[in-house]
């Protein structure tokens, strides 16, 4: 089998779903009667269709995940991780505005894994460029976090 990254992080924002948790929707964020996820006027919120797939097959890998977002809307998104059930996917959050950089120094001093074991999926290119200095394999979410980007990525932290 090819090598595994220790730690595998996603973004949230246009890499897990397809908004800005801190402008497109509005929080408080509910689960409706009809079991969908909405936001305070109703609109219903959704993640990417195979995101729930990519963090099964990593857990089923034994690969352990984090998150990591700038967005200033920590509430909220920690409220769309528990209402989509992704919490149990994530050992490590790191949700706040920022530098990605510092994200993942906090994320290395938490987990103990070195950048060199990492890999980080984002949608923002400057965030790859930043966070790929520190020696983290970094893969570019062109559209969507999908199995396809997933297995891409994986293979490139492979030949790392």
């Amino acid at each position: 089998m090819a090598r595994l990254p220790q730690l595998v992080v996603f973004d949230l924002d246009y890499t897990l779903w397809p908004f800005w948790v801190d402008t497109h929707v509005e929080p408080p964020f509910h689960r409706s009667g009809d079991g969908s996820v909405r936001d305070s006027g109703e609109k219903a919120v959704r993640l990417y269709r195979e995101v729930p797939d990519v963090l099964e097959r990593l857990r089923g890998l034994g690969v352990t995940m984090a998150a990591a977002s700038r967005t200033g809307e920590i509430q909220g998104a920690n409220q769309l991780l528990e209402l989509f059930d992704l919490t149990k996917y994530f050992a490590y959050k790191e949700i706040y505005p920022g530098c990605k950089v510092t994200h993942f120094e906090r994320l290395q001093q938490k987990s103990g894994i070195p950048y060199s074991e990492m890999i980080f999926f984002d949608d923002e290119k400057r965030n790859i460029i930043d966070v790929s200095k520190l020696g983290v394999t970094c893969i570019h979410v062109q559209s969507e976090m999908n199995l396809h980007t997933l297995t891409k990525g994986l293979e490139t932290f492979a030949k790392s």
